[in-house]
């Protein structure tokens, strides 16, 4: 799911017009405009992927453009603390835009789809360091009392994305022009370029802890997390049914690796009580992961929209956004409860996502059986309420992992939650290409059979999150939380 990633914010002791005047205004762009930069190539490519795939083939690797450029993603992001501490802000600012640049310009001259899944794990290795550098520079870059306003900007650059991305991708899929989608990145990264080169210069920013310690990182546990990923992404492009449940088996066997591993690792990509759904702080884990698993039939409802529904490019584009405009509309409407409210909505969210879900297995593979106007309206509002499920509970799920975090691992468990989202985004794309294929995507007339199967069979996920929401809010409202 492309939508913002809503962290807990401290009360804000500074106003907007601090944080968005003069020379702030100039520091703000340059450190959101990274994210931007990855969040709208998110929604141009969900949007330009069904002109893609009959240009230059590869229906059968559909899902891998997203599950690679996710997995790179985890591995930029991994990576962006050493980055960070060999090249400075600015230096490690312009070589992840170097290398997002780089992404996007294969993406352009793809020739096939091997050639466009490298640029799109390019792009995301260099997104994934954006992504990361947006909130990592917040405390380099702003005085404490602008932090607040600093990480609800980032965040919010993932609403800016879902009104642009739909729009560049759809406008040039529609004219027959997908590429230049991928080409308008370039004079964008330039000018974000410029701007860091000139607003991150080391004068200008707060001083760094030269004795601070570099941050190790959990290779072996990320390597095996990406590789749990790729295994089941691999079974997919089987038609065997034995070849498919191998990729399944063997990448759950590396998940279940990965956290053995960071069970006796002195470096831990996951605070301690967070290994095992059994634990309050495992459970919130296991629902961040299957609401993002839930989500991530996205990737496949442009290509549904217009080869059953009709839909053009644009309006595909827009339609599949109403998922993330769901998600922070959501967050908006719940951030603000607490107590027994924030519990009900906790548990409400992920049979929110059911529902949706659910009507979409139905509505989506009718395509022309219903009048179009009734038809969009009510596809709309169904990825609306799968994005909604998950916004609403969002803002609780992460203050609960902040409140139940081991004394001096908030650190680890905050950036955790990244990681297990990107990993939830990342299988989810994996497993969903499984299903569709599996299900007749790629036959001739297969693809209403392959959305029946695709979103009722991912509607399970939310509802194994129903289930960890009732021990969640069960434990700690018997806490007096």
């Amino acid at each position: 799911m492309s939508a913002a990633l809503d962290v807990p914010l401290a009360p804000a002791t500074a106003a907007w017009g601090d944080l968005l005047r003069g020379r702030n205004g100039l520091r703000a762009v340059a450190l959101t405009g990274g994210v931007a930069l990855h969040a709208v190539n998110v929604h141009i490519v969900t949007t330009v992927l069904p002109s893609v795939v009959q240009e230059i083939g590869g229906l059968d690797w559909y899902a891998w453009n997203t599950t690679l450029f996710v997995v790179a993603s985890i591995v930029g992001a991994s990576l962006s603390v050493r980055l960070l501490a060999a090249l400075g802000p600015r230096g490690a600012c312009l070589a992840a835009l170097a290398l997002f640049a780089l992404g996007s310009a294969g993406c352009a001259l793809a020739p096939s789809m091997a050639w466009m899944l490298a640029g799109r794990s390019v792009q995301g290795l260099g997104g994934g360091v954006l992504a990361a550098l947006s909130y990592a520079l917040i405390s380099a870059v702003f005085a404490p009392p602008l932090w607040p306003r600093a990480v609800a900007l980032v965040s919010g650059m993932w609403g800016v994305a879902t009104l642009c991305g739909p729009a560049v991708g759809g406008l040039f899929a529609q004219a027959g022009a997908w590429r230049w989608a991928f080409w308008t990145l370039l004079p964008a990264c330039a000018l974000q370029a410029l701007l860091v080169a000139v607003q991150l210069r080391p004068a200008a920013l707060r001083p760094r802890d030269a004795a601070a310690p570099v941050p190790r990182i959990p290779a072996l546990q990320i390597a095996l997390l990406a590789a749990s990923v790729l295994a089941v992404a691999a079974g997919s492009l089987s038609p065997a049914l034995g070849v498919q449940a191998t990729g399944v088996a063997v990448g759950l066997a590396l998940c279940v690796a990965a956290i053995a591993r960071d069970r006796r690792s002195p470096v831990r990509l996951l605070p301690r009580g967070a290994t095992g759904p059994g634990t309050p702080l495992g459970a919130i884990y296991a629902s961040v992961a299957l609401l993002l698993v839930g989500t991530t039939t996205e990737i496949f409802v442009p290509y549904f929209l217009q080869t059953l529904h009709g839909h053009a490019p644009l309006t595909a584009g827009y339609l599949t956004a109403a998922m993330a405009g769901g998600w922070s509309l959501g967050s908006l409407l719940s951030s603000g409860r607490s107590g027994a409210a924030a519990s009900r909505w906790l548990r409400a969210g992920p049979l929110m996502c059911v529902a949706g879900l659910a009507a979409l297995a139905v509505l989506v593979p009718l395509g022309g059986g219903w009048p179009q106007g009734v038809s969009t309206v009510l596809v709309a509002l169904a990825l609306a309420a799968v994005g909604l499920g998950v916004g609403v509970g969002w803002p609780h799920l992460l203050t609960r992992v902040l409140a139940l975090a081991p004394a001096g691992e908030e650190g680890t468990a905050s950036a955790a939650i990244t990681t297990v989202q990107l990993y939830g985004m990342a299988l989810g794309a994996a497993v969903a290409g499984l299903v569709a294929n599996a299900a007749g995507l790629t036959q001739p007339g297969g693809a209403p059979h392959a959305a029946a199967w695709l979103f009722a069979s991912f509607a399970l996920a939310p509802l194994l999150a129903a289930r960890l929401a009732l021990r969640i809010t069960a434990a700690q409202d018997a806490a007096g939380r």
